[in-house]
């Protein structure tokens, strides 16, 4: 009997840590599923990928919103940020637009 009894609580040990895991992925991805959508540094004019301190006061970069980096360049998001919605966990999906 002795023996069920620490097998017992090895195993509730076990499911709290199980569940303490859960409730930090859960927050996690709370935290991450805002209504903002993922924003990076790029240059308008070549949109290449920049770094965030281009983008501050008289930098030379402007804030790109969705879309993904794909060989040093930023492709479907827009510079626009009302043009693009976050969308699910770690995804954003952009309206498309001509030009």
């Amino acid at each position: 009997m002795d023996t069920s009894d620490t097998t017992r609580r090895r195993m509730r040990s076990g499911a709290v840590a199980l569940g303490g895991m859960g409730l930090l992925a859960a927050t996690l991805v709370a935290c991450g599923s805002s209504d903002e959508p993922d924003k990076r540094c790029a240059s308008r004019s070549t949109l290449e990928h920049l770094n965030s301190k281009d983008c501050k006061s008289g930098g030379r970069g402007s804030y790109y919103y969705g879309g993904t980096v794909s060989n040093g360049k930023v492709t479907g998001g827009s510079f626009d940020k009302s043009a693009v919605t976050r969308g699910g966990i770690g995804g954003s999906h952009s309206s498309s637009s001509g030009g």
